[in-house]
């Protein structure tokens, strides 16, 4: 941030969805593989540019596509979309004295390995549904803001859920009930407790478990055990629990923000002049719809302990 004649400038520049591919080979012949679309900002002492044309301590963004490129080769071991999020802002950060902090957000395309016959295969992927995010922030001193998220996981489940006891008012045409469908597109994002480069954890792999772990406890707090499953009296409360869950669960995570709009599914009634009951709703023919849907979000943090 910059004042100049009573005006202030804020300002960052950067190179935005640079797609990259990495294989990585195990010396048994089983392969892994990563696709990434990586976004870059940098906050930059780069003033002259802005009010004289002067581009001498500008990072061209062609430069930083090539960056993502350069480091992706380089790192020749297995690793997590955050700790490659992490290589990157440490370069800009390191490498460029005019840089003072490097925000790196990167989308994971959801590449899974097949299995033929009950075996996974050595070198197969096929492509899932849900991807995994992340977004590194990191300046000079080492200072670190590091938040991992889903996009895009889809889920249903065809009862135990219900909506009751709301604002009812000449307005409301919405019947209460005990018994519909729940589906929700979920989006999650959580932020870890690390504040600096060097309290990261070292072992590899690190943040790949945990969003594993973190989607594993919020898709068993949806749907509740096998059998009876769990009721769920409104997308609010089932919300709230699956971001309780994955608090109590973590004790690296400080943070967590779920954004699960209600996509509904209505019961098909079927009249017509000549036959009073063409199709009669016995919870079993629904006509999908998200248009329009309901948008529920909250963001659950760890209150600061007073000293």
């Amino acid at each position: 941030m910059a004042e100049l004649s009573g005006l202030k400038l804020e300002q960052r520049h950067g190179k935005s969805r640079v797609r990259v591919a990495r294989v990585w080979r195990d010396r048994d012949g089983k392969h892994h593989f990563a696709e990434w679309s990586v976004n870059i900002s940098l906050i930059s002492d780069c003033l002259p540019a802005y009010v004289s044309g002067d581009n001498s301590d500008i990072v061209a963004t062609d430069t930083m596509k090539n960056t993502v490129y350069a480091k992706a080769k380089e790192c020749s071991e297995q690793l997590s979309a955050e700790d490659f999020a992490i290589v990157l802002a440490k370069h800009f950060t390191s490498f460029y004295q005019q840089v003072t902090a490097a925000i790196v957000n990167i989308v994971e395309k959801p590449w899974e390995r097949i299995s033929i016959k009950g075996q996974q295969h050595e070198h197969g992927f096929k492509l899932g549904s849900e991807r995994h995010t992340t977004e590194v922030m990191v300046d000079k001193s080492g200072t670190l803001r590091l938040a991992s998220g889903i996009e895009g996981l889809s889920i249903l489940k065809t009862t135990k859920s219900g909506f009751e006891g709301f604002i009812r008012d000449q307005y409301t045409m919405l019947p209460e009930t005990r018994e519909r469908m729940m589906a929700t597109e979920v989006t999650a994002s959580w932020r870890y407790s690390f504040e600096s480069l060097s309290s990261l954890p070292l072992k590899p792999l690190y943040f790949t478990e945990r969003y594993m772990d973190v989607k594993e406890v919020l898709l068993n707090t949806f749907f509740g055990p096998s059998k009876e499953g769990v009721y769920s009296p409104s997308v609010q409360a089932t919300l709230y629990e699956m971001a309780k869950a994955v608090l109590g669960r973590f004790p690296d995570i400080s943070f967590i923000q779920l954004k699960m709009p209600n996509l509904h599914f209505l019961p098909v009634n079927l009249p017509s002049k000549d036959k009073p009951v063409i199709v009669k709703f016995a919870d079993d023919v629904y006509l999908p719809t998200d248009e329009p849907h309901g948008t529920i979000q909250a963001t659950l943090s760890r209150l600061r302990s007073k000293m």
